[in-house]
């Protein structure tokens, strides 16, 4: 019996030590991918930003005119390409961040409604091309937020371009904002799409994963968006909640707590002056 428990015994210490290496293995991988995701992002930064900047020079015309219309359109499509390249290598660097634990926040205090509008004009064209409705609702009394405008508007514009994506023309997104003094400030992206199955809810929540759709618009995306989102409200101290139904839309909240709403316009003062 004595010679059972030790066998028994070593067994157990053996498949403990089989998971543990298995475990060191899979975070040296992670971290791996990481380190290769940041680097080849880096890389291509360069020679991106001077295709971009070489654009933008072409579509002003600084060095003379574009004697060609079709030269012209050409070069802004290749301009467009480029933005959007670029907004995919910034969301793999920032993931690849978060990943590291060294995803960082230039905080200041804002108003969402300011960001909200903005990520409207930038997502504005795409919306009327995909001919859809788009809404707004945002209570008078919302207050500021502090935390990092330009992560949060990455934040937003992921949202919305989600949307976009798995909405059907005719269908309508509306981006929705309110406090709770308990909860915090929620901010919720809604669409009359073809919706998640509860099944894919939490795939679609980890990095490159993607649900398939017959109304997938060009430029399927990197299954990037909503991990980043999570990535950047978990650093913020929030959430991100997804309620979908096949078929009905999907319903995306991200809630910041409420330590991060400013309700007092002297703090806004004082921190501008501090600036």
């Amino acid at each position: 019996m004595g010679q059972e428990r030790v066998a028994l015994q070593r067994e157990r210490e053996a498949a403990s030590g089989s998971l543990h290496l298995a475990r060191d293995a899979a975070e040296a991988a992670s971290r791996a991918k990481s380190g290769f995701l940041a680097m080849v992002s880096h890389e291509l930064r360069t020679p991106l930003n001077a295709i971009i900047g070489f654009s933008e020079m072409m579509l002003r015309e600084e060095i003379g005119p574009i004697a060609n219309e079709k030269y012209r359109a050409y070069v802004g499509d290749i301009h467009e390409s480029g933005m959007h390249l670029l907004r995919i290598i910034n969301d793999i660097l920032d993931l690849s961040k978060a990943e590291a634990g060294k995803l960082e926040l230039d905080e200041d205090v804002f108003d969402l409604r300011d960001t909200i509008r903005s990520v409207r004009q930038l997502t504005g064209t795409r919306i009327d091309d995909c001919g859809l409705f788009y809404s707004v609702n945002l209570p008078a009394g919302l207050p500021l937020l502090r935390g990092d405008e330009r992560k949060i508007k990455q934040v937003l514009l992921n949202l919305v371009t989600n949307a976009v994506k798995f909405t059907p023309s005719g269908g309508r997104i509306e981006i929705a904002g309110r406090f709770d003094p308990a909860i915090g400030v929620i901010v919720t992206v809604s669409d009359s799409g073809i919706g998640i199955a509860p099944e894919d809810v939490a795939r679609v929540l980890e990095p490159f994963e993607q649900v398939g759709s017959p109304f997938n618009r060009p430029h399927q995306g990197t299954g990037l968006g909503l991990p980043l989102v999570k990535a950047i409200m978990e650093r913020h101290g929030g959430t991100i909640e997804i309620t979908s139904e096949v078929g009905l839309g999907t319903k995306v909240s991200v809630t910041f707590p409420p330590r991060r709403a400013v309700l007092e316009p002297s703090v806004v003062a004082r921190s501008r002056s501090a600036a």
